[in-house]
């Protein structure tokens, strides 16, 4: 006997979330079953609005509610430091240690041989005419300490050297982040300390 169509379809949706198999997948659809219509309804909604009431930020490229975003569009923030980071999740996360007031620069992942990303598909032609177009003092590469991170550090590192002579000063976070850890799971602490101890990088 087979599951409903609807159950069925549900199921195989869930399944191709991140980290989420059949038999998980197969939970969570039993589990809203059980929930009352309106917390249904309020699902659906949610789900529906993703996209409906989200954009991307023309300046830093993150995910948000409105363009430019609240971080690019405040007076007060330091418009001569940029910090690269991989994701939104991860501006995030540096945001809320309080350490951070520049701006910042989404890559949308990280260069990774085994997943098949090339540095073609990040943003870097974007940060790049970014530099050329807002001459900063300081570039922050915070990337996690993964070998995919490493990997795309260096080849940052090697495209942005030129910028040196124009005064750009290229800096990575500090080594409190343990080595193939990921940023959004660091303590506020450790985010802090790897940003207020970032160290230049000679070239």
């Amino acid at each position: 006997m087979k599951y409903p169509h609807a159950i069925q379809n549900l199921i195989e949706y869930f399944s191709q979330l991140p980290t989420v198999g059949p038999k998980t997948a197969e939970r969570y659809v039993f589990y809203l079953l059980k929930q009352p219509d309106e917390m249904m309804q309020k699902f659906a909604q949610a789900i529906a609005e993703l996209k409906e009431k989200t954009t991307v930020c023309r300046n830093c490229l993150a995910v948000a509610e409105k363009n430019p975003c609240t971080i690019c569009s405040d007076t007060k923030r330091d418009r001569t430091t940029i910090c690269i980071v991989s994701s939104t999740r991860h501006m995030l996360s540096l945001e809320v240690t309080g350490e951070y007031r520049g701006t910042y620069h989404i890559l949308g992942g990280l260069i990774s041989t085994l997943e098949k990303i090339g540095p073609e598909k990040l943003n870097i032609k974007e940060l790049l005419v970014r530099i050329k177009k807002d001459n900063p003092k300081e570039v922050i590469l915070a990337l996690n300490p993964t070998l995919d991170g490493e990997t795309t550090a260096l080849y940052l590192e090697k495209i942005l050297a030129p910028y040196r002579q124009k005064g750009l000063s290229i800096t990575r976070l500090a080594k409190g982040l343990s080595t193939g850890a990921e940023m959004e799971y660091a303590d506020e602490i450790t985010l802090s300390n790897a940003l207020k101890y970032r160290y230049n990088i000679s070239g």
